[in-house]
């Protein structure tokens, strides 16, 4: 019996060990990043597409207030409440004294510089997609903000679900290097993809999730509960817009509908941001969405 427990303890520390190592903040090397300098100009056209200020700035912020981001907002979900941080370059309460890598870290592999996992409503998921030279240039843009002394709030997030060890689990199922659209025929198509599935991160939304929070890519962008719990996201997939691909990209600089609607919610912020990039851009999101299988199973 001795033997037996001894066994079964062994085996458990053994998976305990394996798991530790398995679970571990998976950094960028550490060479891909030196030496790279950014141009905040680019930088600012990246930052724009990936809504970093709709989800950064105060709460009430209007205007160019909308470019100090002291964090604070508020995003509900079936896990906790997680609470926007400050990212403003304020090298105490922001991210002023990062560096590149460190960002690079943050944003594309969910990694504080302390070498925690950072949870995943921040989608570093998509991100992770971002090209190298994006990133240097959004730094180098992020630099020229305003600083902000604000501290950031803690999560509200209950256990087991605040052990961030846990979140390198939920890594190992969702994180993938992987695009969901695998071929792209034209070079508008890919920029759209990149919109779509990086910057943008419009799956984080438009896509439902498992138990675990993951995105189900075999319902991409199919629409999702909203994880306020009032109403739905719709899908985008074109059985469920019917919109013409002018229509969608009218719709993404102008936030009007065919229908003569207007958007709504979250989306207000997210219309402001795309009507800011090329029109270009916004044509490739249609192209994208409208070239999307019905059902949104891209396998």
């Amino acid at each position: 019996m001795r033997k037996a427990i001894a066994a079964v303890v062994l085996v458990a520390i053994a998976a305990a060990g394996a798991g530790w190592v398995l679970t571990a903040p998976k950094r960028l090397p550490e060479a891909r990043f030196a030496g790279m300098t950014g141009d905040p100009a680019a930088g600012e056209r990246v930052f724009t597409a990936a809504g970093c200020a709709s989800c950064h700035h105060a709460p009430d912020a209007e205007g160019e207030d909308k470019l100090v981001l002291s964090g604070g907002q508020r995003f509900a979900s079936e896990f906790g409440t997680f609470v926007a941080p400050n990212i403003s370059p304020d090298p105490e309460q922001g991210i002023g004294d990062w560096g590149l890598t460190a960002f690079a870290n943050a944003v594309m592999r969910g990694i504080s510089p302390s070498g925690r996992h950072l949870y995943p409503a921040f989608p570093y998921t998509a991100y992770a997609h971002m090209r190298d030279a994006d990133v240097a240039d959004l730094w180098a843009y992020l630099l020229t903000l305003p600083a902000s002394d604000m501290p950031s709030e803690p999560h509200e997030v209950a256990f087991p679900f605040n052990i961030r060890r846990g979140v390198g689990a939920w890594k190992l199922l969702y994180a993938s290097d992987d695009w969901v659209m695998r071929e792209v025929p034209d070079a508008q198509l890919e920029r759209g993809r990149y919109l779509v599935e990086a910057l943008a991160h419009c799956g984080e939304c438009h896509t439902p999730r498992d138990g675990l929070g993951g995105l189900d890519s075999s319902a991409w962008l199919t629409g999702a509960p909203n994880p306020s719990g009032k109403g739905t996201i719709p899908g985008l997939t074109p059985d469920q817009l019917d919109w013409d691909a002018s229509s969608i990209a009218y719709y993404l600089e102008s936030g009007f509908t065919p229908d003569y609607d207007s958007a709504g919610g979250h989306m207000v912020a997210v219309v402001e941001n795309f009507a800011k990039l090329e029109a270009s851009d916004r044509e490739a999101v249609a192209a994208y969405l409208k070239a999307l299988p019905a059902g949104g199973d891209m396998d």
